[in-house]
């Protein structure tokens, strides 16, 4: 039988499609804002990515933080807070202590976060009943993508690719991942590290792709993987390769093989007697007793 997991990561591409063409113009953060994106566990990394996207496509300063770790004081035009639950305890703390103009994404609106944001975002097309979070980070992740004007019909279709595609016996069986990205896929890297984690409770650990010759890639060797979300710096599969560690490397959009790595955790959980639905020591939403 098909866990909630499989479903939803299988449900990524209509999803994408529905996001791209209900962009919610007047909620999202508006050209020129000073902006700062909150979230915690994977919202936290998909707001890693989209603060790059958004500076990089030139709609103003855009920064990221763990909800828990905002700096209070510093002057935002609007802060930008992803929760698929609307209930997370940090998230909700600190719109509780934002005086300037908020907007929220959430999957459920029948939630605090409801009243707790200027502005709310619901995608609840997107919801999901696994506690491991999948197709409404990708989803919310689109839409932003394709507010800033980006043409997200090569992603789709590499998402439909990445939901269909076999998965090499490499991935399933290895022993530990370094997941890897440059720009923002940094923060795709961490997400599918989390994945792993949580789906599977794989060895798994996440970098910046010019940092992993740092020290990290002491790591590397035979039946251990090196994944990278995006295109891989010069030399660098050659020097994973050189210590008889397996380089995993596609040209799908890097959200597009997110979803692989998400496949590859749910495999991974099968295979160890794990349900992926249901992750060891996680609930669908942290909510911190006063």
């Amino acid at each position: 039988m098909t866990t909630h997991t499989e479903a939803e990561i299988a449900s990524q591409p209509s999803c994408w499609r529905r996001a791209v063409a209900n962009i919610p113009a007047d909620a999202l953060p508006r050209r020129g804002e000073r902006v700062a994106v909150v979230g915690c566990g994977t919202s936290w990394f998909i707001a890693m990515a989209y603060a790059v996207l958004r500076e990089r496509a030139g709609h103003g300063e855009t920064d990221a933080f763990a909800a828990s770790e905002f700096p209070h004081g510093r002057g935002y035009d609007r802060v930008l807070a992803l929760s698929r639950s609307g209930t997370t305890t940090e998230v909700l703390d600190l719109l509780e202590r934002t005086s300037g103009a908020s907007v929220a994404i959430t999957a459920d609106p029948r939630t605090p976060i409801m009243t707790a944001a200027g502005d709310v975002v619901v995608l609840d097309y997107a919801d999901e009943k696994s506690v491991v979070q999948t197709r409404f980070a990708t989803t919310q992740l689109a839409m932003l993508r394709a507010s800033l004007g980006e043409d997200l019909t090569q992603a789709i279709a590499d998402a439909e690719e990445a939901v269909a595609a076999p998965l090499p016996d490499t991935l399933v069986q290895a022993k530990q991942f370094s997941f890897l990205g440059t720009g923002w896929s940094v923060g795709l890297a961490q997400e599918a590290a989390l994945k792993m984690r949580e789906a599977s409770r794989s060895w798994t650990e996440a970098y910046p792709a010019m940092e992993y010759r740092h020290g990290p890639i002491s790591i590397a060797a035979p039946g251990r993987v090196t994944w990278m979300l995006g295109a891989a710096p010069e030399g660098l599969r050659v020097q994973v390769e050189e210590t008889g560690g397996a380089f995993f490397e596609t040209t799908l959009d890097p959200m597009a093989e997110l979803i692989r790595a998400q496949r590859v955790a749910v495999a991974r959980a099968f295979a160890q007697g794990l349900n992926p639905d249901e992750p060891m020591h996680l609930t669908r939403s942290v909510i911190l007793s006063s």
